[in-house]
Parts: C-alpha cells; structure tokens; sequence
C-alpha cells in the first residue's frame, strides 16, 4: 500500500483482532491495519512510528471492544474515488448492531445498480471497524468478505449484537 500523504506517523494497538495498525498525519487518522486478510497493512519506509500515538482513536477502539461505545467521533480521512467516499460515507450510517446488504447500501447512494462496485468500495475501505464495513452481508443474510477474514467480521457482528 502506498502513501499518498506527507508525514505519516503510525503505532500499534492491542485489539481482540490482534494487532492493529493506526496511521494518519496529525489532523486525521487515514489508516486502521488489521492483522490478518487483505486488510493488513505494513508502515511505509516513510511512516514515523509514534509510541502512544493516536490516544483518541486507542481509547475510543478498547471502549468499542469493551462494549461501552457504539460511534467513534474521531477525525477520517480516507483516500478513495468519489464513489468509494460515498459508500464510506453510507457505511458510517449503518446503526451499531444493524448490518445493511450491497444493495440496500448501492440504494441509500442513488446508484442502485452498482452493487458490484458497491462491493468493490467496501472491500477498498481503509479505515474497517470505524468505518463499519463489516456491518455489510449478503442479501441471503451471509457472511461475505471482510479484509480481516470472515472471523473477524463474524466477531465484530457478535460484539455489536451482545447488547
């Protein structure tokens, strides 16, 4: 994955997913790495680590996991076409613990017939978890692919619905 973006600092944080990578420069968090799928990302030779970085989207990530946050209010800034922006824009609006189909989510866009492409902008999200694309399943109420794995999605989709 290449940067498009000057200064980049990134740190690790324990999740019950593993290891996740927080990258971003200091207005915004423009990265969430997971450890396994096509959702890992490695630092690019330019990236500075920053030990304790990003202790807003940390607190607001182990208070998501615990059970006791369902919205994240920190600031994004995902890279993508103006079509991924505004599917990433329709995920964010998937209720905690609500999940919405490839089509449902190509209808809330005004594009009811993308719902390839739809499946496309989800899989190219790169902020999963605060930006909820796991919250996306099949019209058949299947689990269809996440960047972490399907066990990731299978748990994120769990947590959320335990209360």
């Amino acid at each position: 994955m290449g940067s498009e973006r000057d200064n980049v600092n990134y740190c690790f944080v324990k999740s019950p997913l593993g290891r996740l990578l927080l990258a971003g420069d200091d207005s915004a968090l423009c990265y969430v790495g997971l450890p396994d799928g096509k959702a890992h990302i490695c630092p690019q030779q330019d990236w500075q680590l920053v030990d304790d970085g990003f202790p807003d989207v940390t607190l607001q990530l182990r208070e998501y996991f615990a059970g006791h946050r369902e919205t994240f209010s920190v600031a994004l800034l995902p890279t993508g076409t103006d079509f991924q922006q505004s599917v990433w824009a329709a995920l964010r609006e998937i209720p905690y613990g609500q999940t919405r189909t490839y089509s449902q989510i190509a209808e809330m866009i005004g594009r009811p017939r993308a719902v390839r492409a739809v499946g496309a902008a989800n899989g190219a999200n790169p902020l999963p978890i605060l930006v909820p694309c796991h919250r996306v399943i099949g019209v058949n109420g299947s689990l269809t692919g996440f960047g972490g794995g399907l066990v990731a999605k299978s748990y994120l989709l769990e947590l959320e619905s335990a209360k």
